[in-house]
């Protein structure tokens, strides 16, 4: 028998009974539809994490205060006040590194005419923004010379920028931060959420002296951020870093390091691993609708068989062979998983676009994830599909024929 008259009789057979075949192909349109938007919401999460990574320097390592121990007992994170200044310029001419951040954070309440907000100054260099890939949006950034000398400048975040003087450009305009009169001298591009949920705009960046010496009354710093050339250089260069750092401070080897290295290169590996892990949690969710999808086929096509015992049997007693019947009925369940799937992308991805623009998802539908769906829909219908066609094709035809 020929495939076109095969799938003519196939098609015929489900048109008799087109609600049956609808709410048949249902199960499938709604576990294709899943996939497809459950992998897009995966895949979003993936990119915005990602993303987020990048503009915080997904190669990037970050020094920070360590603990000291007086008395045996250890203070805890931060309260080590060994790092300085000297030791980032020192990481500076290592080889490997691109460029070097150092920086103190302070609790500040910034004042405008009538206006105040509770914000953190980070004392930066000029080399922060090309750490954290930063950008202004308008003004300019405060030049080295500021920071030797310690001057009352600051560039504002945008969240501080628009509690503060609302739509009016605040460059030029002088703030009290903590008392402190500070020019502004521009204002920072939006930047976000970070990926742990808090504000990258609610800040105020100013010369990293002027908030040790003015602000905090201290001599040390909080933190160096160092941008590498790589994942690979990242690695190597945190092992010299930690050499140079225990020269300087001139610790033993039996003592602890007094500060602690964070690699953001490792951070983005593991984040983007279990992102992808996920991605694929949703899809194997949302693909059990698909295999119930698949079980509601086979009990149909086996309901279709009992009822069509008679016709199976007239058929072959015309000179139908076994494949044929196998053919005829597999055919069936190709075509109700197949259209099925077609309705069930479509489903999928205009499910995909309302979530993305009418919920706080980032939604990104993919073309692998498309087709994967859609492949599994045909496989659930092929692996469903053949018990019913292979049963049909081993009737006989003189008890198929005497079936009432």
């Amino acid at each position: 028998m020929l495939w076109t008259t095969a799938l003519s009789l196939a098609i015929r057979a489900l048109w008799r009974n087109k609600t049956r075949a609808l709410l048949t192909a249902l199960g499938v349109i709604i576990g294709v539809a899943s996939v497809i938007a459950m992998v897009a919401v995966g895949t979003g999460a993936q990119a915005r994490i990602a993303a987020q990574l990048e503009s915080m320097g997904s190669s990037s390592l970050m020094v920070r205060a360590g603990t000291v121990t007086r008395g045996g007992v250890r203070t805890g994170a931060g309260t080590s006040s060994t790092l300085v200044l000297q030791d980032a310029e020192a990481i500076a001419d290592l080889p490997g590194a691109v460029a070097v951040a150092p920086s103190v954070r302070a609790a500040v309440q910034a004042r405008f005419s009538g206006s105040n907000w509770g914000t953190a100054a980070e004392g930066v260099t000029p080399a922060f923004l090309r750490v954290r890939n930063w950008q202004l949006e308008e003004g300019e950034f405060f030049s080295e010379r500021h920071v030797a000398a310690a001057d009352h400048v600051c560039v504002l975040g945008r969240t501080v920028a628009r509690e503060l003087f609302g739509i009016a450009s605040p460059v030029g305009q002088i703030v009290l931060v903590k008392g402190l009169a500070c020019r502004v001298t521009g204002v920072l591009s939006p930047k976000g959420a970070s990926a742990w949920g808090a504000d990258q705009d609610d800040t105020i960046l100013m010369p990293v002296t002027t908030v040790q010496r003015k602000l905090l009354g201290i001599t040390y710093i909080h933190r160096i951020e160092i941008e590498t050339t790589g994942p690979q250089a990242a690695s190597r260069l945190e092992d010299e870093i930690t050499s140079l750092l225990r020269r300087r401070h001139r610790l033993q080897s039996d003592q602890d390091d007094d500060f602690r290295i964070y690699n953001r290169a490792e951070l983005a590996a593991a984040t983007a691993e279990n992102a992808r892990v996920f991605t694929w949690l949703l899809g194997s969710i949302a693909s059990v609708s698909l295999l119930v999808g698949g079980i509601g086929i086979m009990n149909i096509m086996l309901v279709s068989v009992t009822e069509r015992t008679r016709e199976i049997g007239i058929r072959m007693a015309l000179g139908a062979r076994r494949r044929d019947i196998l053919w005829q009925f597999m055919l069936e369940a190709l075509v109700l998983s197949g259209t099925g799937g077609v309705l069930g992308v479509l489903l999928g991805i205009a499910t995909g676009i309302v979530l993305g623009r009418f919920s706080q998802f980032q939604v990104s539908i993919t073309a692998w994830s498309v087709l994967l769906a859609f492949t599994f829909a045909i496989v659930v219908g092929v692996f469903f599909g053949l018990h019913p066609a292979r049963k049909a094709s081993r009737l006989r035809p003189i008890e198929a024929l005497r079936y009432e």
